[in-house]
């Protein structure tokens, strides 16, 4: 196929903020992981694809197969949608309190 350029599940985008590698990270309708870490203005690789274990607000409640938001006010998950990006689902259960859960990444959102 002659337009095809990548697989996109790993994405080199330009910091706009410090990173390091495993903070969630959101770049207008982007999310994704970082593999590494990069200060605002190096090129930094986002993995937009699969399962991450993420931290998440201690007093929510999720279920396996819960949809899962980004709260970019302290890069923690939460099943709360007001306000948040939409970026997976739990793919364990996490209970209150808990400091983590499992989501696998939309790839989009």
């Amino acid at each position: 196929m002659r337009n095809f350029v990548q697989p996109g599940d790993n994405l080199t985008v330009t910091a706009v903020a410090a990173a390091s590698s495993g903070d969630g990270v959101k770049l207008g309708n982007l999310f994704g992981i970082a593999s590494g870490d990069a200060a605002i203005g190096e090129p930094l690789v986002l993995v937009t694809e699969g399962v991450f274990e993420m931290p998440k607000v201690s007093t929510d409640e999720l279920a396996v197969g819960d949809a899962v938001y980004f709260r970019t006010s302290d890069g923690a998950v939460t099943g709360t949608a007001t306000g948040n990006t939409k970026i997976g689902v739990a793919v364990s259960a996490a209970g209150n309190p808990s400091a983590s859960v499992r989501v696998r990444l939309n790839g989009t959102f």
